[in-house]
């Protein structure tokens, strides 16, 4: 390119900036127009969500929020209407749903002294019952219309355990359902990665290339079947995201995306599933979504998935992609003589660990999994990673720098115990009655803890306990001096916020659960930590290039396979997606979410309930969650005898929390041995730096500190 041409293309993007700042300027104003007509037609004595939601093109959600009052009441799941084609049960990608409507608060709350024991080293006290809180005030009148905006941006409210017979019937497990030792082994399926981009095809030892005339489903069934005759049972896409090729005609790329699955394709149609295996329908995902078919004839079934389940594969050759899943299988069949990978980094990861489920001892019969009520609370009350943005004025508008420290393999580092049994149910008032050591013990073990928090006076620094924000399963991290708030916390979080290294907060028990200590999860994440480990010496070491790459992929894998496999402990409550005529919108479920349509078709999807999974265990994804969080703030490095963590930083120098990683302006001679949950020094831009305020914006310096440290290490330069 030269001088005249960069010159002429610039003028071109500057028309493009202005034809995009007007295009943004019609599209807000139709909402604004939509959202207004929405509120009138609230207004109407008979109206109801479910039959406004279809006609705007948005979600049950999405008109609740903009007329509150039309919220309908909790529907139980059931089958589809007539008219109405169901496409998708998804089970190994759960997703999130409405939490139920919260019970009243328990009257009496025990208040956590600012230390309970020496080993917390903070001042001791004797622990005081509070006096019951102030009833509630009378129900308010429905809210002028003006208001109804503003009242759907209100934090949440948590639900809470009812009292009495009622709460502790909770306290239970399902009967007949436990978590046990499979006798069987897992079928492997005939497996090929395509580029889409190149064509270039490999199964087995072989690479072939294909002639793409199109990047359809239907295009690729056809090219992949026409190379190997006796057909293929998994087809991983390895680059060129296909279902993003008609990206541009539609307005959200899960749009694009469930247009391409439900493309129809000769000869050809969604998968019902087959035997005991429940995976059937489509799975619609904006980045890594998952097509599952089968012939008109019932013979063969096939899918064809994102390999970025499992790793972002960095514009590697299908070849090395087959390698990485070769060294994968390999590094876990030195563990598992009966491994198999299955098409998802959580359906394996999880299978795994069934397999390390003890045959004698305690739980020979297996884990049992527990009460529906529960499960369903901690699904309501557990957040996973922290995700913050910190922007001015709590931070500098020009940082003097940004540095990525990111947690190596952070989720291994807290699977060493989990809760096991029946929990007990610890009452505001049993925990008063404890003695200080019984309350410490409490604290410190695997607990999930109903409390109110109120911030100290004079805290300038992040906060420590995650609070529920506006929308659904969203939480923030108040920080504001006398500010108090109620939330759900795991036993790492409370003891930061009663040991952190700067004050005490105050903490008021209402509820909670207690486990006895176990370790379910001890063997399967060693196992998991020793391949890892074996992979990233491969990575390191290893004198040809390609086998190098295959191997640092082949050990993100086991990363995805640790990280996915707590998450599908956790059991979200199942979604189905679903089609119905937009002659039928009527039809549409009036519980689902309406995720994308066209001229013809509205797709949605909706939640179908807990299932009777064998493998259901929030319990623990829950205390992981809570400790990587903790682990963030605050974390010690035995052997050198140090702390670690954002707490450990001047305060107002913290800038994003990122799951594993904290963002910082000032640079740490933190120890690092290569260890799970040891931080790494990741990236660094040295500043002026402008403080990022939005996640693309901090997104993009993370990109170019990473590079900009690889520069300075790979040339001595800053």
């Amino acid at each position: 390119m030269d001088a005249k041409t960069y010159t002429t293309a610039l003028a071109e993007l500057r028309t493009l900036r202005d034809e995009v700042k007007k295009a943004q300027a019609t599209l807000a104003r139709l909402e604004a127009q939509r959202d207004k007509q929405i509120f009138a037609l609230a207004g109407y004595e008979k109206a109801k969500a479910e039959r406004i939601a279809p006609a705007a093109g948005l979600s049950l959600a999405d008109i609740v929020r903009i007329a509150p009052h039309l919220a309908p009441q909790p529907l139980t799941a059931s089958s589809g209407p007539a008219g109405t084609t169901v496409t998708a049960p998804v089970s190994d990608h759960p997703a999130a749903v409405d939490v139920p409507a919260p019970t009243a608060e328990p009257a009496t709350a025990v208040a956590v002294p600012g230390a309970l024991a020496p080993a917390l080293d903070t001042r001791s006290s004797t622990p005081a019952v509070t006096p019951p809180p102030e009833p509630a005030p009378p129900a308010h009148p429905e809210p002028a219309p003006d208001a109804l905006m503003a009242q759907a941006q209100e934090p949440r409210t948590l639900p809470s355990i009812p009292e009495g017979p009622e709460g502790d019937a909770w306290f239970a497990h399902t009967p007949n359902l436990a978590s046990t030792h499979p006798n069987f082994t897992q079928q492997a399926r005939s497996t090929v990665f395509l580029d889409t981009e190149t064509g270039v095809l490999v199964h087995r030892d072989q690479t072939i290339r294909l002639d793409l005339h199109a990047v359809t489903a239907a295009a690729i069934l056809e090219a992949v079947f026409n190379v190997i005759p006796d057909g293929v049972e998994r087809i991983y896409i390895t680059a060129g995201d296909p279902w993003h090729a008609q990206a541009g005609a539609h307005p959200f790329l899960r749009d694009a995306v469930a247009a391409w699955l439900n493309a129809p394709i000769p000869g050809w149609r969604t998968d019902t599933g087959r035997g005991k295996d429940r995976m059937a329908g489509h799975f619609v995902h904006a980045r890594n979504p998952v097509g599952r078919y089968q012939r008109e004839n019932g013979e063969q079934h096939v899918e064809i998935r994102s390999v970025g389940e499992w790793f972002d594969a960095q514009g590697a050759a299908p070849p090395i992609v087959r390698d990485a899943f070769v060294l994968l299988w390999k590094a876990l069949r030195a563990h598992w003589p009966d491994a198999v990978l299955m098409g998802s980094p959580s359906q394996t990861g999880r299978d795994l660990w069934t397999r390390t489920i003890p045959t004698k001892g305690q739980f020979a019969d297996g884990y049992p999994v527990l009460s529906e009520e529960l499960r369903g609370l901690l699904h309501a009350t557990a957040g996973q990673g922290r995700t913050e943005l910190i922007t001015p004025p709590d931070v500098p508008e020009q940082l003097p720098g940004l540095v990525e420290y990111d947690r190596t393999f952070a989720y291994a580092k807290h699977t060493w115990k989990s809760g096991v049994g029946t929990p007990e149910r610890v009452t505001a008032a049993r925990f008063a009655a404890w003695s200080e050591k019984e309350q410490t013990k409490a604290l410190f073990g695997c607990g999930h803890w109903h409390v109110r928090v109120t911030v100290p006076d004079t805290w300038n620094h992040v906060g420590i306990l995650p609070a529920p924000a506006p929308g659904e399963r969203a939480w923030h991290y108040p920080r504001t001096p006398k500010t108090t708030f109620t939330t759900w916390a795991g036993g790492p979080e409370i003891h930061t916020a009663l040991a952190n290294p700067i004050q005490p907060w105050k903490i008021e028990i209402l509820d909670g659960l207690l486990w006895a200590d176990g370790k379910p999860l001890d063997d399967w994440s060693r196992k998991l930590k020793e391949a890892w480990s074996s992979l990233a010496a491969q990575a390191d070491l290893h004198g040809d290039a390609d086998q190098r790459t295959a191997a640092h992929l082949a050990s993100r894998a086991v990363r995805a396979l640790l990280l996915y496999g707590i998450g599908s402990f956790a059991q979200r409550p199942r979604m189905v997606t679903g089609t119905t005529p937009r002659t039928m919108e009527r039809d549409v479920p009036p519980d689902a979410e309406i995720i994308g349509f066209d001229n013809d078709t509205i797709t949605w999807q909706r939640p179908t309930g807990f299932t009777r999974d064998p493998n259901a265990h929030p319990e623990w994804a829950a205390s992981i969650w809570s400790g990587a969080r903790a682990a963030l703030l605050s974390q010690r490095m035995r052997e050198d005898n140090t702390h670690v963590g954002a707490l450990h930083a001047p305060a107002g120098t913290i800038v994003a929390f990122r799951t594993d990683a904290v963002y910082l302006t000032q640079h740490h001679n933190w120890p690092y041995h290569g260890q799970p949950g040891d931080y790494l020094h990741k990236g660094q831009l040295n500043g002026p730096v402008p403080a990022p305020t939005t996640e693309d914006e901090l997104l993009t310096l993370r990109d170019r500190g990473r590079a900009a440290l690889q520069h300075t290490r790979t040339t001595g330069q800053a």
